[in-house]
């Protein structure tokens, strides 16, 4: 049995997929690796920016983020454009849009009035502030979205502006909470026969995952700074330098500890009132992570991961692309997996995340190709058009 015929858990889901860049499509990229039908509507022309998104000299995310969706053309800027994907709409379960608040509504697209053809519909609707609130119709991209949710501010090193993550993160939190609502909204639908809108925030979604951030201010009075590569007062837990590159090395556990100090010929340090325990390891954390990148210094990478692996203590390789196509449990888990594109030939790329024990998840259909590829079977199949109909909107610049 191939891949395509392969059934995933959200098997007969049908997903319209409105949004373009990150957010909306990741979310539809979500869903789709669950088994979800996924719609992906284009502008007419060059379609989603994302087709000249990546690294490298030929663009291949594309690949990765539109795989397992069909794609349909519709000029959303015009009414009767509007109104093709309002009827288009109507045959769905899932709506994903990451417009600025308002566009919708102006497009005579509101929830309100799609649920008035389809009353079960579940909106995912992802935005840079929300759909309400002073800030809700500002522009915002992924990268605002970290700032104001407090990510950018406590990466990088102290004594530099903060920094990045060298990939959009606000971006796919947001999309991973929006499939999260998404599933819950079905749950919900099950019960009810009610559909539902999700209002995902970038800067929320940033928000989710900052930890003790907000409390810590709120009770202590204490603002998180940059750190570098530490997490303050959890020690020793850093990236060290080895003979032939770098090594990750979480010791961070009193039981742990006492097996690094082992590990490195130095048991005398578990007992130090410097190091003994989890608070006195981070008051003195500078030093001690002194004394472990001097000793890593000394050995190859190969050498200290085997000692860390002897004396059970979490380690592990700081890895490129390269190191990951080599790795024998990436190999063994299938975490990446090679797939035959329709636009790229052979191509590797990260497979389907989470797993399931009986539901297929993963790779079913390559990414379209051109925008609007799919535009004969969709707009045929949901919406009864014929090849004249097809051409009619055509020729009218409508898809």
């Amino acid at each position: 049995m191939s891949n395509a015929d392969k059934v995933g858990a959200l098997d007969g889901l049908r997903v319209v997929e409105m949004g373009q860049l990150l957010a909306g499509p990741f979310c539809g990229q979500l869903l789709g690796d669950m088994g979800a039908e996924v719609i992906k509507i284009e502008p007419p022309g060059a379609g989603d920016p994302m087709r000249n998104w990546g690294q490298g000299e030929t663009k291949v995310q594309w690949e990765v983020i539109a795989r397992n969706k069909q794609s349909v053309t519709c000029n959303l800027r015009e009414p009767e454009g509007q109104a093709i994907a309002r009827k288009l709409i109507a045959t769905a379960d899932v709506l994903i849009e990451n417009f600025k608040p308002g566009t919708l509504e102006r497009w005579g697209l509101s929830p309100e009035e799609l649920h008035k053809d389809n009353p079960g519909l579940i909106i995912a609707r992802m935005s840079g502030y929300g759909q309400t609130g002073p800030y809700s119709t500002r522009a915002g991209f992924g990268g605002i979205g970290e700032a104001m949710g407090g990510w950018r501010y406590i990466v990088g090193d102290p004594d530099r502006p903060p920094a990045r993550m060298g990939i959009s993160i606000g971006d796919t939190l947001c999309a991973s909470y929006g499939c999260m609502g998404v599933l819950a909204a079905l749950r919900h639908r099950d019960k009810t026969g009610e559909g539902q809108v999700i209002d995902t925030a970038l800067y929320e979604a940033v928000l989710q995952v900052m930890e003790g951030l907000v409390p810590e201010y709120d009770y202590n009075g204490f603002i998180r700074e940059r750190s570098g590569s530490i997490l303050p007062g959890i020690a020793p837990s850093n990236v060290y330098s080895c003979k032939d590159g770098p090594f990750m090395i979480g010791g961070n556990g009193d039981a742990i500890f006492a097996r690094l100090a082992k590990a490195m010929g130095k048991p005398a340090m578990a007992e130090d009132e410097r190091y003994k325990t989890h608070l006195a390891r981070g008051e003195n954390q500078t030093e001690l992570d002194e004394i472990i990148n001097e000793w890593t210094a000394k050995h190859t990478i190969d050498e200290v991961e085997a000692l860390m692996i002897e004396y059970s203590i979490p380690a592990g390789r700081v890895f490129t692309a390269k190191d990951m196509l080599e790795d024998p449990h990436f190999k063994a888990r299938e975490a990446i997996i090679e797939v035959e594109t329709e636009g790229r030939g052979k191509l590797k790329m990260q497979n389907a995340f989470p797993k399931f024990s009986k539901s297929f998840s993963g790779f079913r259909r390559s990414a379209p190709v051109t925008p609007g590829q799919h535009n004969a079977d969709i707009y045929g199949e949901l919406l009864g058009w014929d090849e004249k109909a097809l051409a009619e909107h055509q020729e009218k610049g409508l898809v």
